[in-house]
């Protein structure tokens, strides 16, 4: 472009000059006469006199225009209020709110974070890091409108401001607001990881287990969580799903049983191997009458897989044929002799069989291993049928003194 110019320029001298050789002579002898009137206005001059007047003109509007430009796109040392200052104090401005944000100096941080906003031709981090502000300050109203302002600033951006909206819900306790969010999201973005992580994180807090176990397989096909957590995650899932069948308000506990146990149904074979779930179900079976159920359950998996948790448990359970029950457990003492808790079911069963000595002898042993206050307790009241009044009051101080350790120890003879 610049070439163009300097070749027309180039163009128009030497046209200029030739004409001057051709037709100087006549114009140098012949100066002309111009007449400008117009209502009382007149005017009169050579024509080189005019010619003379109309460059000093233009070079006058010239100097105008080149003087403006100058000041429009000077620094701040000409124009305080200039674009580039302007743009000085927006990166000041976002600086100095995302510092305030850090450091949790919400008001200030919101101001400043406008400010960058609106002098930024990008704003949405601006934007999020005020709505967060502003939500801190409890101002909900102002927090969602810079959300809004947010996208009609930049509406590329709604998955990302919808992802902060859904978290700001959540925060103020608006579950399910934030659901609907996340819900349009999802119909939107079905494969997006943080939609559906957000998705997990809620259902997760409102304990919601049956849309969290519903969740499970796009996380694991979207690899969105690793495998380890996805499991854990899992076996909290029906662990809250079991406990929530089993203990349902307004409803009968035949009704709930059934729910119970039809939760257990549609669980897969390897998470019926899961100690963890095997104990919430035969636990939350006992609370609702299903003993015998629940015994036989124990009883089966502990077979195969033993877990002091369980073994624990099953001496709190009353099965069909206590005798079988006791005979499995004695079973299980060869391979276990050192195990406390099994000897306090061991313990418990007798005495669910009126089998005082042995009960006693089987509490006893599990004292040795491991001084625990539910073996004190048994121990004490089966001391206390006997007639041993002294040693009984002496272990229950000390069951006492087990479950809270607050309590001074126990210092009356006997309690060994």
């Amino acid at each position: 472009m610049k070439r163009l110019f300097w070749l027309l320029l180039i163009l128009a001298v030497v046209a200029g000059v030739a004409y001057l050789a051709w037709f100087g002579q006549p114009l140098i002898e012949h100066k002309g006469y111009v007449l400008i009137a117009f209502q009382g206005l007149r005017y009169e001059s050579s024509v080189w006199a005019f010619v003379a007047l109309l460059l000093v003109l233009w070079l006058l509007v010239y100097l105008l225009r080149l003087s403006l430009r100058l000041l429009v796109t000077s620094g701040g040392l000409l124009n305080p209020w200039s674009r580039l200052h302007s743009r000085r104090r927006a990166r000041l401005a976002s600086e100095q709110g995302f510092l305030d944000l850090a450091e949790g100096r919400w008001a200030r941080a919101l101001r400043h974070l406008k400010q960058a906003a609106k002098n930024s031709p990008q704003p949405l981090s601006y934007y999020l890091g005020a709505a967060r502000a502003a939500n801190q300050l409890g101002h909900h109203e102002d927090s969602d409108e810079l959300l809004e302002q947010a996208l009609n600033r930049q509406p590329q951006a709604e998955l990302a401001i919808a992802l902060q909206h859904a978290e700001l819900q959540l925060a103020r306790g608006q579950t399910d607001a934030a659901l609907d969010t996340l819900q349009a999201m999802r119909s939107r973005h079905p494969h997006h990881h943080l939609v559906l992580r957000q998705l997990q994180q809620l259902y997760l807090q409102s304990a919601n287990w049956s849309a969290l176990l519903g969740l499970l397989p796009d996380l694991r096909k979207e690899k969105a969580l690793g495998n380890a957590e996805l499991s854990e995650l899992e076996l909290q899932a029906w662990r809250g799903r079991l406990l929530e069948a089993g203990s349902q308000e307004g409803v009968d506990v035949q009704a709930a049983l059934a729910t119970l146990q039809q939760t257990w149904q549609a669980m897969s074979a390897a998470q019926h191997q899961k100690p963890e779930l095997v104990a919430v179900y035969a636990e939350q079976l006992r609370l609702l009458g299903g003993e015998a159920e629940a015994e036989e359950l124990l009883r089966h998996f502990l077979k195969q897989h033993y877990d002091t948790a369980l073994v624990r448990l099953y001496g709190l359970l009353h099965g069909r044929d206590p005798s079988r029950q006791l005979q499995a457990a004695e079973g299980w003492l060869k391979q276990h002799p050192d195990d406390a808790g099994l000897l306090l079911t061991l313990g418990r069963l007798c005495l669910h069989s009126q089998l005082w000595g042995k009960a006693k002898d089987y509490l006893e042993s599990s004292l040795t291993f491991q001084r625990h206050p539910e073996s004190c307790a048994e121990l004490a009241r089966l001391l206390a049928q006997l007639g041993e009044l002294e040693r009984s009051n002496s272990l229950y101080q000390e069951g006492l003194y087990l479950l809270d350790a607050r309590l001074c120890p126990p210092a009356l003879p006997g309690a060994n």
